[in-house]
């Protein structure tokens, strides 16, 4: 989501004349577009933020700003400890940005626009991207959720969705403008509602978009990824055959005190289900140990969740405590070595699970999108599966954007090697 603000705001200020500097000490206006969601994030932007001043200690004119998350949770931080930061907007204000940046030749003083909004979705402005494979595109903003652990809800604020036909209009702009590949974006992106028009609906409309190879969409809540979605997804070979699955934790207690909103029993259910409907369907979750109040059993009932779906990736944190969510208020909070033992356990567990369900692939004939070239070789090509598992491949003549039919042949780490076939080999 922050990829995709990023290149909003770049689009805005483009139409208002603006060009991208070449470097960042040599900008007239420098943009941190932070998210909030865990402290090391926030730990950075102060980080960098701090090189920032160095700037406009050599450039008193440079209009340093704070955009997203972060402006909108920590304001009033930024104002008395930071008076060097010119511009604070949250995510629902970036319109305001222009006029900010003309205000500000006149006052000198921090402009600040952290006001969420019910509507403000960005309908008619097209972000500016970069060339590439992937195009991100919001299809809505904010959650009503309200895990006890997120502050995604406080800082981006409720749900709302755009119109479906501005979504294919943008999609339609990223195939002309030479992408094949597009995600649709929200923090809760399947409960998208539009006038009746449900998530797996939109997915359809996008998926009949000619010259799109491959649709992907992030994040999904496992209470709202229905049957219909499924089969949407079974029912078209450019709707990519991967499903994000946050987890959380394993435990009933544990996923009640989060406010998941699912049991153990109904997400391994959905887990099995999504394999049913879509054989070989790659599924990645997110994971949280120590929230507070986890013992050690409840930490066990985890793993064992992970043993039984045995997920191709994961995203793994150790619990933060935001600001303003109800879990900073729980009094059992864990202490931070157990915390941090109980991570080093699941990705040792992740670890072994993702070479194992990659070894399935082994001897099979995978599409694989080619992305970039690979770091180990500069003969050599990377690009993903439709159930996003990496592959490296020689690259003969083979260009970037191109689907090729690849032979996998061992499974190595976290990717796949293979070897590139002739058109008459795939047939």
């Amino acid at each position: 989501m922050n990829a995709a603000d990023s290149e909003l705001v770049e689009g805005l200020l483009e139409r208002e004349g603006y060009k991208r500097a070449a470097s960042p000490d040599s900008a007239d206006a420098l943009f941190v577009n932070t998210c909030a969601i865990r402290e090391h994030a926030e730990e950075k932007v102060h980080s960098r933020l701090g090189n920032f001043q160095k700037f406009k200690q050599e450039r008193p004119d440079m209009v340093i700003g704070v955009l997203g998350c972060m402006a909108q949770s920590l304001k009033h931080d930024l104002l008395d400890n930071k008076p060097y930061v010119d511009v604070i907007l949250g995510p629902d204000s970036y319109r305001r940005l222009p006029g900010l940046l003309k205000r500000h030749k006149e006052d000198k003083t921090s402009q600040v626009d952290t006001t969420l909004s019910r509507f403000e979705v960005y309908d008619d402005l097209f972000p500016s991207r970069q060339e590439g494979i992937n195009a991100w595109v919001s299809i809505m903003r904010g959650c009503d959720k309200f895990c006890t652990f997120c502050i995604v809800p406080f800082t981006r604020g409720r749900e709302r969705s755009r119109s479906v036909e501005s979504i294919l209009a943008e999609v339609e702009q990223a195939v002309t403008d030479g992408f094949v590949e597009i995600t649709l974006l929200g923090q809760n992106v399947n409960s998208y509602n539009y006038e009746g028009k449900r998530f797996h609906q939109l997915l359809e409309t996008v998926a009949k978009i000619p010259g799109l190879k491959r649709i992907r969409y992030t994040s999904p809540h496992p209470q709202d990824i229905t049957e219909d979605l499924l089969v949407t997804m079974a029912s078209h070979a450019n709707i990519c055959n991967y499903v994000h699955l946050p987890l959380q934790a394993g435990s009933d207690r544990i996923l009640k005190r989060m406010n998941r909103t699912y049991s153990r029993d109904h997400f391994t259910n959905l887990a099995g289900r999504v394999r049913e409907v879509l054989p070989n369907c790659g599924i990645s979750t997110d994971i949280i140990v120590g929230f507070p109040g986890e013992t050690d059993a409840e930490f066990k009932e985890t793993l064992d969740v992970m043993e039984e779906i045995k997920f191709d990736s994961a995203f793994t944190f150790k619990y933060s405590k935001r600001r303003g969510t109800k879990a900073t208020e729980y009094e059992d909070q864990i202490l931070e070595e157990v915390k941090q033992t109980r991570l080093e356990k699941v990705i040792v567990a992740q670890k072994s699970h993702t070479l194992e369900r990659n070894q399935h692939y082994v001897g099979r004939v995978e599409s694989v999108l080619a992305e970039k070239k690979s770091k180990r070789s500069i003969h050599q090509l990377a690009g993903r599966t439709d159930s996003n598992k990496w592959v490296i491949f020689d690259k003969e003549d083979v260009q970037i954007k191109d689907i090729v039919p690849v032979h996998i042949l061992e499974a190595r780490g976290i990717s796949l090697h293979g070897q590139l076939l002739k058109k008459a080999e795939a047939a």
